[in-house]
């Protein structure tokens, strides 16, 4: 069963197959592309395509993160699958991996990150705005592969209702023995939103992209 099959994929900036540098941005609970496809002002990084593809009734799984896994199925594998039908289409385009930067906000945060460990690689990027790895407490997270020295972004707030910052601290550490280069900032009684010293430090990860396009 494939809930989030067929549904949309809504672009901005760049057509797709006319840019080297892309960025899959996924929304979150309750939201929709539209929803995180507001964040492109906010990072004014005209030169990249930008994809964020649309969960059925704006919902990628049902329960938390943090639920037995077997409670978010099928929505969870659906859109898994999603985020790695997109991003083989991203590079059967000509665009390498390293030129990707996947970045996601709360529930969709929690999606990237979970797709990004089941699949690394040399990524561009990785943004995850207040999210982490999915599992319930106890959950090991010990998939093959190597992100080859991606720089992974975790921020978060300190008294986030949806995402403790133990699980923020736990999926960094993940990503760090997985070869990223994690910079992780939580944010004292941050409410639930991207402030700017996020999007800061994801348009240096953008800038990085744009530079290896150039060159």
């Amino acid at each position: 069963m494939e809930p989030h099959g067929g549904q949309p994929i809504v672009t901005a900036g760049v057509a797709l197959g006319e840019s080297q540098a892309v960025m899959i941005m996924v929304h979150g609970r309750g939201a929709a592309p539209r929803n995180i496809l507001d964040l492109v002002p906010r990072l004014n990084r005209p030169a990249f395509t930008y994809l964020a593809p649309a969960a059925a009734n704006n919902t990628w799984y049902p329960y938390s993160f943090m639920a037995e896994t077997a409670k978010n199925e099928p929505g969870l594998s659906s859109g898994l699958d999603v985020l790695d039908r997109l991003v083989k289409d991203v590079v059967a385009r000509g665009v390498r991996t390293d030129r990707i930067v996947l970045l996601g906000f709360s529930q969709g945060a929690c999606l990237t990150s979970e797709f990004a460990v089941r699949h690394a690689d040399r990524y561009g990027g990785v943004i995850i705005f207040t999210g982490g790895l999915i599992g319930p407490p106890g959950t090991t997270w010990n998939h093959a592969g190597s992100f080859g020295g991606t720089p992974i972004f975790m921020g978060s707030s300190d008294v986030d209702a949806h995402v403790p910052k133990d699980r923020v601290d736990e999926s960094a550490a993940v990503f760090t023995r997985m070869g990223a280069v994690v910079t992780e900032r939580i944010y004292p009684v941050m409410g639930h939103l991207v402030n700017d010293d996020e999007i800061a430090y994801a348009q240096g990860v953008m800038d990085q992209v744009l530079l290896s396009v150039r060159t």
